[in-house]
């Protein structure tokens, strides 16, 4: 199921993986099946080439958040997202973003105006997938793997999905984070909303 939104021509776009950890490489052949170019970044010289949007995968937050400082890549990105590049952000990716994480510092950009509660679904509903509305997509599939939830929508943030009345997607602005992964389900209505901001 790709029925994708107002669909543009995505070779115009070069998106931005964040490939120093984690699942980046579902998220990579999902942009290039709807026709965008994909770098990936995994040291500071790899900013030095033309993008114009970035992913940010899941996978371990505070090693990914450790990664980006000690390749100096935190601040340099941090400037461009609070600029307004698009940017998009999945489970690790999402707590990245976060202005807050409950009961840890991951000290990671800051710039999405949330609260977010990291491993929030624990053991027993470590990875679980349903189906549930998102923004005025309609119903997406939604696999969630330990993750996390936002407990708190700021007033800069608007809520996009909710999950057994936690919330499961934010935006604000250029940058939409989710709790779940949609570049491990076929749909691609979300990388291409991504690829149309």
């Amino acid at each position: 199921m790709s029925n994708s939104p107002i669909n543009t021509d995505n070779s115009a776009h070069t998106v931005a993986v964040l490939a120093v950890q984690g699942a980046f490489l579902e998220h990579r052949l999902m942009l290039e099946k709807l026709g965008a170019r994909v770098i990936e970044l995994r040291q500071a010289r790899d900013l030095e080439q033309s993008f114009d949007r970035l992913v940010l995968p899941g996978g371990e937050s505070t090693v990914q958040a450790k990664l980006l400082r000690e390749q100096n890549m935190l601040e340099p990105l941090r400037e461009r997202i609070s600029g307004g590049m698009p940017v998009l952000g999945t489970c690790a990716g999402l707590i990245l973003l976060a202005k807050n994480v409950e009961g840890n510092e991951v000290n990671g950009f800051g710039t999405l105006d949330v609260t977010v509660k990291r491993n929030a679904y624990g053991r027993q509903l470590g990875s679980f997938h349903c189906d549930a509305n998102f923004g005025n997509l309609g119903a997406v599939p939604m696999t969630f793997i330990r993750a996390p939830y936002i407990a708190e929508v700021g007033s800069n943030a608007e809520t996009l999905a909710t999950v057994g009345g936690h919330v499961v997607a934010a935006r604000q602005g250029n940058q939409i984070g989710t709790s779940f992964h949609p570049e491990l389900d076929s749909d691609t209505r979300i990388h291409q909303l991504f690829l149309n901001l």
